[in-house]
């Protein structure tokens, strides 16, 4: 909010999107009274917003009953917006300078209620590959993207997803014990990246780094994955300069404008 429109004039048909504004600012679980800290408006309005946005599957409450994040509609908006065809145009170009580059598959993938989902990808042209098209949901706890996100999680937030999720085993090498997984995270949050060492799929590791929106909050995560006849992690960890740099090119496509 830039505080020049006084909150009590603020035209009935744009509280809604006010409300969804905000929520996507601060960009963790919010209770009303929190956004409403910023727009000011009478206290059974900003209730009755945020039940209407619930209904509606623009926001949903959290476990706590008290908090809500955005729901299924808003994750499919922000994922229609950032598949615009300027923005995809130019996305794929860079998808396509990485795969070039390390001559495996890279992906864009956004973090959805309880998963990552793969927006867009590039494949490589070897073919020994391993198939996980568009629209593919991965879990947080297995994958290379999943850990860049929960790394970014504010610690309560963390703490509460690891306590009822479900660490469920993929592989032998799959972190199910979650203090090995809180440890895990707290390296991925001091290094910057995250790897999937064979945890999702056998004989498959990738490496993530994230892409970050204007308010420097992870946004989507960028990464390549590749068989272990091809890579290990040392070598993954070689295009980690390069991966950053296409991620910080992707978070500058996103916050241009048109």
């Amino acid at each position: 909010m830039d505080g020049e429109r006084p909150r009590d004039t603020i035209p009935t048909n744009l509280r809604l999107l006010m409300v969804l504004e905000e929520v996507a600012r601060v960009g963790v679980p919010v209770t009303p009274t929190e956004v409403n800290a910023n727009l000011e408006l009478p206290k059974p309005t900003i209730h009755r917003l945020f039940a209407t946005l619930e209904e509606e599957g623009f926001l949903q409450r959290d476990m706590d009953g008290r908090t809500y994040s955005p729901g299924p509609r808003m994750r499919v908006l922000a994922a229609s917006t950032l598949s615009s065809l300027r923005i995809r145009t130019a996305r794929q170009a860079i998808l396509r300078r990485m795969s070039r580059e390390i001559g495996e598959t890279c992906n864009i993938a956004l973090p959805d209620r309880d998963c990552m989902v793969y927006l867009e990808r590039v494949e490589t042209e070897w073919p020994l590959r391993i198939q996980l098209p568009q629209g593919t949901r991965v879990p947080f706890h297995a994958t290379a993207s999943g850990k860049m996100y929960l790394s970014a999680l504010a610690p309560n937030h963390l703490k509460r997803y690891i306590k009822a999720a479900s660490l469920t085993e993929h592989t032998d090498n799959t972190i199910t014990d979650p203090t090995t997984l809180m440890a895990e995270l707290d390296e991925v949050r001091r290094n910057g990246y995250a790897l999937d060492r064979e945890e999702f799929m056998p004989d498959m590791v990738a490496l993530a780094v994230p892409i970050m929106d204007t308010n420097e909050r992870l946004m989507a995560t960028l990464s390549f994955h590749a068989p272990t006849q091809r890579f290990d992690v040392a070598r993954a960890i070689t295009y980690l300069e390069s991966l950053r740099e296409a991620a910080s090119d992707l978070s500058l496509l996103i916050s241009s404008d048109p």
